[in-house]
C-alpha cells in the first residue's frame, strides 16, 4: 500500500491509500479519486515530505490533524426538521448529495407504496428495477423478515436546491 497526500483542480488537500502509484494512476485517470471536499475529480498527487527516522526508536510525531471545513447540520431523513445527532462534515453532505442525485435519476419514486411495489418486484409480479420512497418502521421489519433486502438512506437536501 501507498499513501499518497493529493489535491483537487480547486485547490483542496487530502490523503488516501493506494494499492501501489499505478493503482492510484489508473483510478485518477477513470475519474474514481474524488475531492473529500467537494467532489471535484481532477486530482494530482501533491508534494509530499518523507517521514525520516534517526536510528530504530525516534519516530517523527504525527502531524496534527488539517482542520476540517465548517460542518453543516442536517435535517432528519423524515423530513421532520430536526437536526442529526450532531453537525455533518461538509464531504459527508457533498456525497450523500451526489448519491441523491444517481438514486432520483437511476431509480422510480412510488413514494408511500414502497413496501408494497417492493414486494411485487420480490414476488415477480412488478418488473425489476431500483426504486425509492418512504416506509414506516414496521414495514421495513415485515420486509426484511420476508427476506426482501433494503436500504435506508440519508435523505439530505438537493445540491442545487
Amino acid at each position: 500500500m501507498i499513501h499518497y497526500k493529493l489535491r483537487c483542480s480547486t485547490g483542496h488537500e487530502f490523503e488516501g491509500w493506494f494499492q501501489d502509484s499505478d493503482g492510484f494512476d489508473k483510478l485518477a485517470r477513470s475519474g474514481l479519486v474524488e475531492c473529500t471536499v467537494c467532489g471535484n475529480t481532477k486530482i494530482e498527487r501533491a508534494l509530499m515530505a518523507p517521514a525520516v527516522v534517526k536510528g530504530r526508536k525516534k519516530r517523527l510525531p504525527a502531524p496534527p490533524p488539517a482542520e476540517a471545513p465548517a460542518p453543516t447540520p442536517v435535517a432528519a431523513p423524515d423530513g421532520a426538521g430536526r437536526v442529526a445527532a450532531g453537525p455533518m462534515p461538509a464531504q459527508v453532505l457533498a456525497m450523500l448529495q451526489r448519491l441523491r442525485a444517481e438514486v432520483e435519476k437511476h431509480c422510480d419514486y412510488v413514494g408511500k407504496e414502497f413496501a408494497e411495489e417492493a414486494r411485487r418486484i420480490h414476488n415477480g409480479e412488478a418488473e425489476a428495477r431500483g426504486i425509492y420512497g418512504e416506509a414506516t418502521e414496521a414495514e421495513a421489519e415485515a420486509l426484511a423478515e420476508e427476506g426482501i433486502e433494503i436500504a435506508r438512506l440519508p435523505w439530505v437536501p438537493r445540491a442545487d436546491g
